[in-house]
């Protein structure tokens, strides 16, 4: 069997992940151990699957018949319904951006609910983009001016202001509308509602330090409709 949880896998949090999987694995007692470096798509198309974490777009662009949606994780993020997030647009303090008009949109991934979805629904695309690869690179290439904005989930970016001292130098100019946020999952064949159930048990374990440094507070039934009710964009280059 196969587990990850990658998408907020950065070095601040990992100790407190690990404490969070020890107690999943104690209220799951056949949960197998964290593959930390496994590929993401070989392990959300496994048939081994055991849970892991994924992104709104590629769930609904191409994962949502090969898997089993668990839900998605409550953050208690401001302006968000629980089991959703939104996206912060991020640019250089005292830099003025027309977010209508002629800039450059740093873009973490084609497949990025946060970084392209969310902000390509709402006409913020720039004239030109800029393929990073992580959101972290996104918001440094608008600190040295290779970009004049990111779009950020606000998870990332609350995570960005802990740890990283470039963040200072951004300021948040708009939030996007709230999304689902990301769906946890597991293989098609497997039954979701024990996992469901030693997931929450495990947040409530969680100690408090933990659970603010994860910012995972509960595990809401968020329904695959609700994902699929988000449009597709376009991929931002050619």
């Amino acid at each position: 069997m196969i587990a990850s949880l990658p998408m907020y896998d950065v070095p601040a949090a990992r100790a407190a992940q690990g404490r969070f999987w020890a107690l999943i694995q104690h209220h799951l007692p056949d949960a197998p151990n964290l593959s930390v470096q496994a590929d993401v798509w070989d392990t959300w198309h496994s048939p081994s699957l055991y849970l892991s974490q994924t992104c709104g777009l590629p769930f609904r662009a191409k994962l949502q018949r090969h898997v089993a949606l668990m839900g998605a994780f409550d953050h208690r993020l401001d302006g968000c319904p629980p089991g959703h997030y939104r996206s912060a647009i991020v640019t250089r303090k005292g830099q003025r951006v027309d977010l209508s008009g002629d800039f450059t949109l740093a873009v973490n991934d084609p497949l990025s609910q946060s970084g392209w979805a969310a902000p390509w629904a709402e006409g913020i695309t720039g004239t030109a983009r800029l393929h990073t690869g992580s959101h972290a690179a996104s918001a440094a290439a608008v600190c040295s001016g290779q970009a004049d904005a990111a779009a950020l989930d606000a998870v990332t970016w609350a995570m960005l202001q802990r740890d990283w001292d470039g963040a200072c130098d951004l300021q948040v100019i708009h939030w996007t509308a709230p999304t689902p946020a990301l769906p946890l999952i597991t293989a098609a064949t497997r039954d979701r509602a024990p996992l469901a159930q030693g997931v929450r048990a495990a947040i409530a374990a969680l100690s408090p330090q933990d659970r603010q440094t994860l910012h995972i507070h509960d595990l809401v039934d968020v329904q695959a409709q609700t994902y699929l009710d988000q449009a597709i964009p376009p991929l931002p280059w050619r």
